[in-house]
């Protein structure tokens, strides 16, 4: 239920992302009225609310134009001789300032102003000064610089509170700051959840109280309730047209982190766009370090699916070609043998029926067998040759695989690297492989399992999982019956350690009927016509 609230949240923000020059005309309207309103104002009061009111529709809307009627306010502050308008419009200015990174300006527009605010000020001067400490905080590098910063800013935050009105929202924001930094995060969003309620959606606080219920879901690691946050934070945002805002870069790493790279690149690209037109300096640095992070990852998404498909299909064709070669040789190969036996059938009739003549065809008959064993001999030697091919083939598989987790690695893809790492495709290859060459041996040596047994004295020892032609002790027995006795070869063609197959070799020999060093050569002779 939680994953299809979100989903929706989700839609309703792709949709308000799309619905933007609707909500930016409406803007662009109400401060076209106000602009029109102030330039027939003769009124220096008059002038000076107008001028306050554009600088609250600017103020994170567009910096740069913020900035200009904020000094403008102050000029008719001072002019008015009005203290409470002084004071407000210094506020003002010293919060733009730091909006737009001049954090060393604003500090000195609020120390000068510090010994004579007036007291309806006062909340609102020590949260202003505990956001502009909070910029320096996230501009630090040096931890010891930022830990400075931080207790500046929790310092003025308590202050803050101290000083706001006890009904105000802005008290209610400073308080749920306290809450969070002492990990009281049910206390905070207790307290924030009856503000939101009741926040309409034309108050911009409603985008500050939502992001700050989601930060205390974030301290307590509840994902599902952070995004819902941040959703509805966003969509607040947007409708209204606060290009300075910070819930949707949030939303776009998390997006990110759970693998939606492309709502990821959105946001966080729509964000960077906001932050660029509105000027502001933190939020614009906030999201360059994130930014390429997602940008890399949704650019090399788009590849690898792309070099997937075509590795998949130059893989498909090769091993199509490779399975078709070993079937054209392997019918070559049952040919010459089922010429062979012709001949030493054609052999044994002769022998039968010229039974007188023994002696003038006994080297006929050692010519035929010449001629078989060197068949049989030939017929080792290729499928040894055979099986190495199919290992090194294997091999460079893995090889090909362990560059591409080499190159996903340093582009930083963990995507393209949990796919790659992935050995599913090699061992349905190295399954089948091994099923063709169980069958493949065992249609030249019939009886090599039972001949194998017979030279046991434990001969029910050897078991055969259902399904399979031969286990890995009989594999590596039928190896060396085709004359591969090297354990390193048998090794590498079977994927164990010298070590285990060393071991099998060891263990199968002290089973032996005969003794223990003439095992193998015994091996050697199954399937043959003649043994010792």
């Amino acid at each position: 239920m939680a994953q299809d609230s979100f989903a929706l949240l989700k839609k309703e923000l792709d949709q308000t992302l799309e619905n933007e020059p609707l909500y930016l005309n409406k803007k662009n309207s109400a401060i076209n009225q106000l602009k029109s309103r102030l330039r027939s104002s003769s009124s220096n009061e008059i002038r000076y609310s107008l001028n306050e009111k554009l600088y609250d529709e600017y103020k994170s809307y567009q910096s740069d134009s913020a900035l200009v009627y904020a000094k403008r306010s102050l000029n008719s502050a001072y002019k008015n001789q009005n203290n409470i308008q002084l004071n407000k419009a210094q506020l003002n200015l010293a919060s733009i300032l730091g909006t737009l990174g001049m954090y060393n300006q604003a500090l000195e527009i609020l120390n000068s102003m510090e010994p004579k605010v007036i007291p309806e000020l006062k909340g609102e001067f020590y949260w202003t000064k505990r956001i502009i400490y909070g910029g320096l905080s996230s501009y630090a590098n040096d931890t010891e610089e930022k830990n400075k910063y931080n207790r500046l800013g929790d310092h003025y935050r308590d202050k803050a509170i101290l000083n706001l009105p006890k009904n105000s929202i802005g008290f209610v924001l400073a308080l749920s700051g306290q809450f969070l930094s002492q990990k009281k995060y049910n206390q905070a969003i207790n307290l924030l959840l009856p503000y939101f309620d009741k926040t309409p959606k034309t108050d911009p606080n409603r985008a500050v109280i939502a992001y700050l219920i989601s930060e205390n879901y974030k301290a307590k690691k509840d994902k599902t309730q952070e995004k819902k946050w941040l959703a509805l934070s966003a969509i607040s945002d947007l409708e209204l047209v606060k290009k300075e805002n910070i819930s949707l870069r949030e939303l776009a790493f998390i997006l990110y982190e759970e693998g939606d790279i492309e709502s990821a690149y959105e946001y966080i690209k729509r964000s960077l766009d906001d932050a660029v037109f509105c000027n502001s300096k933190l939020r614009t640095y906030e999201i360059s370090k994130m930014l390429p992070i997602i940008n890399e990852t949704y650019e090399a998404k788009n590849k690898s699916a792309k070099s997937q498909l075509i590795v998949f299909l130059i893989s498909a064709s090769v091993l199509s070609l490779f399975l078709l070669a070993v079937l054209i040789l392997l019918f070559k190969q049952m040919k010459k043998l089922a010429k062979a036996q012709k001949n030493v059938e054609s052999a044994n009739n002769q022998l039968s029926l010229l039974n007188e003549q023994l002696q003038s065809f006994n080297t006929k008959l050692n010519q035929t067998n010449s001629e078989l064993a060197e068949t049989s001999l030939l017929k080792e030697i290729y499928i040894g040759r055979y099986m190495d091919q199919c290992s090194i083939y294997i091999g460079k598989m893995e090889e090909y695989s362990q560059k591409l987790k080499v190159m996903a690695t340093a582009g930083k893809v963990n995507d393209l690297v949990s796919t790659v790492k992935s050995k599913a495709f090699i061992d349905k290859e190295l399954k089948e492989f091994y099923t063709q060459f169980d069958q493949t041996f065992m249609l030249l040596f019939p009886t090599f399992i039972e001949e194998f047994k017979s030279l046991l004295t434990e001969p029910d020892s050897i078991q055969i999982k259902k399904g399979e032609l031969l286990n890995p002790e009989l594999r590596i027995f039928a190896l060396i019956r085709l004359g591969i006795k090297d354990s390193a070869k048998i090794a590498e063609f079977l994927r164990y350690s010298a070590s285990t197959i060393y071991n099998y070799r060891s263990q199968i020999k002290n089973k032996a009927k005969g003794p223990r060093e003439q095992f193998e050569m015994e091996v050697l002779l199954i399937g043959t016509a003649t043994k010792e």
